[in-house]
């Protein structure tokens, strides 16, 4: 049994004048986020630790990296040294040269050949995500061997949700035992005999962590290893692990909905000046696009100063445009990611996208209408002789301009997947100045022609 066995199986045994020794670890790592950096620090470092690494371990705990780095460096290595090896990693990820410096040589070796392993695999990929800690057993053993293998290795491993069956010579990954099924065979009979039939499912080490999290729901996994081209165990992604990371990327996509640079901690932790370039350069470049919508109503200056009334409906003509684009776009975004949709099926989207958009838009034409016509005839205001015309107008734009917003909204995912950007960065607000900006072009452009000789 090797040191990092032993320390994990020490009791945690905390006297009442030890800190946090009434709190369980949720509610120990709920106090230590509201503590500043130091005393959080200072707390952490005066618990045994067994009761150290779990509250590091916690994906909730945050500053996990400042607090390592604030922990004098024996201590941080030995905690890095008992975690497990995908969290300890992400702690490292997240400390600075100087102090990964520092911390991985005080690492035990197998713990620091872990950790380097893990850390030279590219951000969001089954690599970066997986685990080294799995039980593997060669593929002579027999279930009474896998057993006693289990009850002395477990509590080294993070988890023991399956057994990978291996080949004795080669280590190639052969098959894989449920640890229901390990339970209920004979002690003597042969591990493979109660391994499972079909083929295991296994991820190369660089799969995106999107396609990683699709295999698991695909195939209703607890884990999913991860192996080499030769079919040699590296290690497994749990799904615990593949959901922390995919709620990361979603809080990554609901920023960039919103025109906001992705937060990397939490929004309390953000400071003044960072806050201020994280959101500053959307803004300015949606900013710089809704110019073009005052170049586009100076464009039609004229028109306006002849009939003003038709101002009065431009924030209706914009919003319906930009709202319908950015429907479109929410939807397209989530079907791409969830791989319902592939850039071949462009045009399918399109076709569908065209006759919604029309109906959508003539159903908000015809709101409009009888919301012109209620008004005029109720004596509610008065929108001149030729009334009908402009309720004509406005019902016209409406379907333009829904059909465009709907069509431009659903393929601008589309083309930004196809020139490798994130597809979530077409983001509402991004579609709605884009939409803006086409839609009074179109209103105007409908204007001219229905109320041409009347009002214009």
């Amino acid at each position: 049994m090797n040191q990092k066995q032993l320390l994990r199986g020490a009791a945690d045994t905390v006297a009442a004048n030890v800190p946090l020794a009434d709190f369980n670890t949720a509610d120990a790592v709920e106090f230590l986020n509201t503590l500043p950096l130091p005393r959080a620090a200072d707390t952490l470092a005066a618990v045994p630790l067994p009761r150290a690494v779990k509250l590091l371990e916690a994906p909730e705990l945050q500053r996990a990296g400042q607090l390592v780095a604030a922990l004098p460096p024996p201590r941080a290595a030995a905690l890095l040294g008992l975690m497990a090896d995908d969290r300890a990693t992400d702690i490292v990820h997240e400390l600075d040269d100087s102090h990964r410096a520092r911390l991985i040589p005080l690492l035990a070796p197998e713990a620091r050949h872990s950790i380097q392993l893990l850390l030279g695999y590219p951000p969001d990929t089954a690599g970066a995500l997986m685990t080294t800690e799995f039980v593997g057993v060669p593929a002579d053993w027999s279930v009474a061997q896998t057993l006693q293998h289990i009850r002395e290795v477990e509590r080294s491993r993070e988890t023991v949700y399956a057994i990978y069956v291996l080949d004795p010579s080669s280590g190639q990954l052969q098959q894989v035992v449920t640890l229901r099924r390990l339970i209920t065979g004979a002690p003597d009979a042969s591990i493979l005999s109660v391994a499972q039939l079909n083929p295991p499912v296994t991820v190369d080490p660089l799969l995106d962590q999107e396609e990683v999290a699709r295999l698991i729901r695909r195939h209703d996994l607890l884990a999913i290893p991860v192996v080499d081209a030769q079919r040699r165990m590296l290690g497994i992604v749990t799904v615990d692990d593949i959901l922390d990371a995919l709620i990361d990327e979603s809080t990554e996509d609901v920023h960039k909905f919103g025109g906001v640079e992705a937060l990397d901690r939490p929004y309390m932790q953000i400071g003044f000046f960072e806050m201020l370039r994280k959101r500053a350069g959307w803004l300015s470049v949606l900013f710089l696009g809704e110019m073009l919508t005052a170049s586009a109503m100076q464009h039609y200056e004229q028109e306006l100063a002849r009939a003003v009334v038709l101002t009065l409906f431009i924030p209706l003509i914009m919003s319906s445009g930009g709202n319908s684009g950015s429907q479109a776009t929410s939807l397209l975004i989530r079907s791409l990611a969830l791989r319902e949709l592939r850039l071949r099926d462009w045009w399918k989207v399109a076709l569908r996208e065209l006759p919604t958009g029309i109906v959508l838009g003539g159903i908000l034409g015809v709101l409009a209408i009888i919301r012109i016509s209620v008004w005029q005839l109720g004596g509610l205001h008065d929108y001149g002789e030729h009334w009908g015309l402009l309720a004509l107008t406005i019902g016209a734009a409406l379907v333009g301009i829904v059909t465009f917003g709907s069509l431009s909204g659903s393929m601008l995912p589309f083309a930004l997947k196809r020139l490798g950007f994130d597809p979530a960065s077409a983001s509402a607000p991004f579609v709605a100045t884009l939409v803006d900006v086409t839609g009074l072009v179109i209103y105007f452009s409908i204007a001219a022609l229905i109320l041409r000789g009347t009002l214009l």
